[in-house]
């Protein structure tokens, strides 16, 4: 074979190989879909319930979780993700009350410092906005309204194949929700929910 032959079949050769790897990593366009299963941990006081003071307590609970993004740019991207219908059981000062549904909406902005570049490895962080509603039908005469608070997550996706990726992930929204009953305001709930997860990532 020639040297130009030689030339052109390295220059085809390493072009392929870059191209592949450049698949690997997070670009602009791209749009991706996700889904596992996370734990939710309650991370903070829930409250103490008026008049006389009462300390509200939550669960921790795991359950399935899902998402969807789509990126701007190389660096920057939307994504729509939550979890399923979450049940907490509930106590009062230490005594059960019954359990509440706990369903999550996000919606963030997130950041990816190595979109574009050749590496399995592809970190990033989002922040912006949570809703989360309530369903309190298993509870007794309390009536939790609905959040809307800022979330942040920092997730980690490994490619394992083109257009396929592990994802593990870490994220803690401010829920607050205010409490009544009899439809009297008799406190706050701070739900405050840490969760960590990991499933699949598709990428397309």
């Amino acid at each position: 074979m020639s040297y130009t032959r030689w030339t052109a079949t390295g220059v085809i050769t390493s072009a392929c190989l870059i191209a592949s790897q450049a698949s690997l990593a997070y670009s602009a366009a791209d749009m991706f879909v996700r889904g596992g299963i996370a734990k939710t941990e309650i991370t903070s006081n829930n409250g103490d319930l008026t008049p006389d003071k009462r300390r509200l307590d939550a669960s921790d609970e795991r359950g399935l979780y899902y998402g969807l993004g789509y990126l701007f740019t190389d660096r920057f991207g939307i994504e729509l993700n939550g979890q399923e219908q979450v049940d907490h059981d509930l106590t009062l000062s230490g005594e059960p009350i019954g359990s509440i549904d706990r369903l999550p909406v996000n919606l963030l902005i997130n950041y990816y410092p190595l979109g574009g570049l050749d590496s399995r490895v592809q970190p990033y962080v989002g922040a912006s906005v949570n809703y989360t509603r309530f369903d309190e039908a298993q509870l007794a005469d309390l009536d939790v309204q609905r959040s809307y608070g800022a979330i942040g997550q920092m997730r980690l996706d490994l490619a394992v194949a083109q257009g396929l990726m592990l994802n593990g992930f870490v994220s803690y929204a401010d829920v607050s929700s205010a409490v009544r009953q009899g439809g009297t305001d008799i406190g706050e709930a701070k739900i405050d929910p840490m969760t960590i997860g990991g499933g699949v990532t598709y990428r397309f």
